[in-house]
């Protein structure tokens, strides 16, 4: 359906539509909650001051600062639901415009909190929890603020690093307008045979050709560009390490990685041990690269023959009917509670499954503790999209049991568990079709699909971790990151990742310089873990070994009660050690060998 075709929001049938009326039963209705929770805000700066002043003191606090985010939430997940199924719609644009800055009021209504808390002793507090039963119920919530005690700094430090807060965004925000804006790529030759403008979307798309001279141009054409900029992006990408090093210095870390990873309470056991197990197991990466290899029938394999299609288009396709007749039978091994949730996700439009003119593209989980747990999907029929129901289903039901579970306070959960309760679900469904399909072009493609989000997961986004981690080490040993240093560490990372069946190339040594991820903080090795958490209890469930759909509900149910690695392992997951990543290694290694089974079959 091209773009033309598309119906406008008005003309998509109502079972397709999420219902959004359990949150506001009308636009009038939103407005008032708006300008009830704006009027309580200079309530908020009252409380400034009074912490000190005993455990109801901060016992009051808390509620209402609880109170205020909570009705918060509401007010915002409405307005960025309502804009994201019509963004052309200029009144729902407003209404998402003032909720977002009515979140930054209430943000900063109550910036005074965390440091205030912080000024209270321990002996203080120990007393508070004698003094205050009521505040038991928020121990956890407190240990998250004062966990880090010894890193915060006298008040008049932290408003000094405050206030130099976008001088320390300046490297991130000048990459993101080079790459976003400022760098002109050039044109390149479609599959069509026209000419096209080169952008970072349409690049992966041109990766993806059958057409291997297309795919070709576009990667030495891209790179071109970075190459040209490669001074620049390495002296951006450099004070950005500096910046993550100098503030962990000020604050008393050992190093940047120990700084960020002690915001989840994660310990560094568990990045050091993801990169150990990757390198052990990199010989699989290389056998998966030569059947790559062999399949596109290449004398020579190069890195921008990485992501062409192995199988072309599935030999099965599923309409948004067939697939949630898919999704219920491939997740009713996770029992009957669980899949009652999915069931009410259907019958009570949770979802919005249809594209519509101005609709957002992409799809996502959304919601708050007092909403339902949306999904946006821009459905077509394909087996991809089947993949994408039951993945943005895990966030969905996750985020009900957590909050069905917990009270509001813990009704969350970090970013390291997210995805491990999403990719559980994609896991699940592959057992399913491997288990359920004989043909063996569907399960070639299902095997593929698998090994090519694991190779883009684990393998890649470790790689990423480890060049993100040198970065910070040779920075904090005095080693100038010129872009000739980045250059040759990243291309012998990359060398060492994909192996001998790879050629050089020599563009992918610039790759560095087009990662938006590497201006992040230690984050992209939450990817890996996650996914490798995720193959380890699939598999666990599957099998319906003793205790693993128990412990998995009770991980979904945790929420922020407890620090994440502590809630994985009451799942049966202890991630400081190895087992959880050799498990999913085991599962990549049969599945690998089925599919090289499977395509010596289909080549007799």
């Amino acid at each position: 359906m091209s773009a033309q075709q598309l119906p406008t929001r008005s003309a998509v049938e109502e079972s397709l539509t999420w219902d959004l009326t359990p949150i506001f039963k009308s636009d009038e209705e939103f407005a008032a909650a708006f300008k009830k929770a704006q009027s309580e805000i200079p309530a908020a700066e009252k409380l400034q001051g009074t912490l000190k002043n005993g455990a109801e003191s901060l016992l009051t606090a808390i509620e209402f600062m609880l109170e205020s985010f909570r009705k918060l939430e509401i007010i915002y997940v409405y307005s960025h639901l309502k804009n994201d199924q019509d963004t052309k719609n200029a009144e729902y644009q407003a209404m998402h415009t003032k909720a977002s800055n009515l979140a930054t009021q209430v943000s900063s209504a109550f910036a005074w909190f965390d440091p205030e808390v912080l000024s209270l002793s321990d002996d203080q507090l120990a007393k508070y929890f004698k003094d205050e039963p009521k505040l038991e119920g928020y121990r956890h919530f407190l240990e998250n603020i004062t966990a880090n005690r010894a890193h915060v700094l006298p008040a008049e430090q932290e408003a000094l690093l405050a206030s130099a807060e976008e001088i320390f965004d300046a490297s991130s925000k000048t990459f993101s307008i080079l790459n976003n804006a400022d760098l002109k790529f050039p044109e390149v030759e479609n599959e069509d045979g026209e000419k096209v403008q080169l952008s970072h979307g349409l690049y992966g798309q041109l990766l993806e050709s059958t057409k291997r001279s297309v795919r070709k141009e576009a990667f030495e054409k891209l790179y071109s560009v970075f190459e040209q900029f490669q001074n620049t992006l390495a002296q951006t990408l450099s004070s950005h390490a500096k910046m993550h090093n100098y503030k962990a210095s000020v604050r008393h870390f050992s190093s940047a990685r120990e700084a960020a990873l002690s915001n989840n309470h994660i310990p560094e056991a568990v990045y050091d041990t993801l990169i150990t197990e990757v390198h052990e197991h990199l010989p699989l990466l290389h056998r998966y690269v030569a059947l790559r290899k062999k399949m596109l029938g290449l004398d020579e394999l190069h890195m921008y023959d990485i992501y062409t299609p192995l199988l072309g288009e599935p030999a099965i396709k599923y309409s948004y009917d067939k697939a949630q007749e898919k999704s219920l039978e491939a997740l009713s091994v996770m029992g009957e509670d669980y899949l009652k949730h999915v069931h009410e996700a259907f019958d009570q439009r949770w979802i919005d499954v249809t594209e519509n003119i101005g609709k957002r593209s992409g799809a996502y989980s959304s919601g708050s503790y007092d909403t339902n747990p949306y999904i946006l999907l821009n459905w077509h029929d394909s087996l991809d999209q089947l993949y994408t129901l039951v993945h943005e289903m895990g966030h969905s039901i996750h985020s009900h049991y957590s909050r069905s579970n917990q009270p509001y306070v813990y009704g969350s959960y970090t970013i390291f568990l997210a995805e491990i309760a999403s990719t559980t679900n994609e896991n699940i469904l592959t057992e399913y079709l491997l288990a359920t399909e004989t043909d063996p072009k569907v399960r070639a493609f299902v095997l593929n699909h698998y090994l090519d989000g694991f190779k883009g997961t684990v393998f890649r986004q470790t790689q990423f971790a480890e060049f993100e981690h040198f970065l910070h080490t040779e920075d904090q040993a005095g080693t100038p990151l010129t872009s000739n240093v980045l250059n040759e560490y990243y291309g012998n990372l990359n060398a060492e990742y994909y192996g001998p069946d790879v050629a050089r190339d020599p563009e992918i040594s610039y790759e560095w310089a087009r990662i938006p991820h590497f201006y992040y903080n230690y984050y992209v090795y939450q990817y890996a873990t996650g996914f490798s958490a995720a193959a380890a209890l699939s598999k666990k469930i599957w099998n319906k070994e003793e205790n693993a759909l128990e412990n998995y509900l009770n991980y979904l149910k945790a929420g922020d009660s407890d620090f994440p690695i502590e809630v994985m392992k009451k799942a049966g997951v202890d991630m400081t050690k190895a087992d959880y990543l050799k498990e999913a290694f085991q599962v990549f290694a049969s599945r690998l060998t089925e599919l090289e089974e499977l395509v010596a079959q289909l080549e007799k």
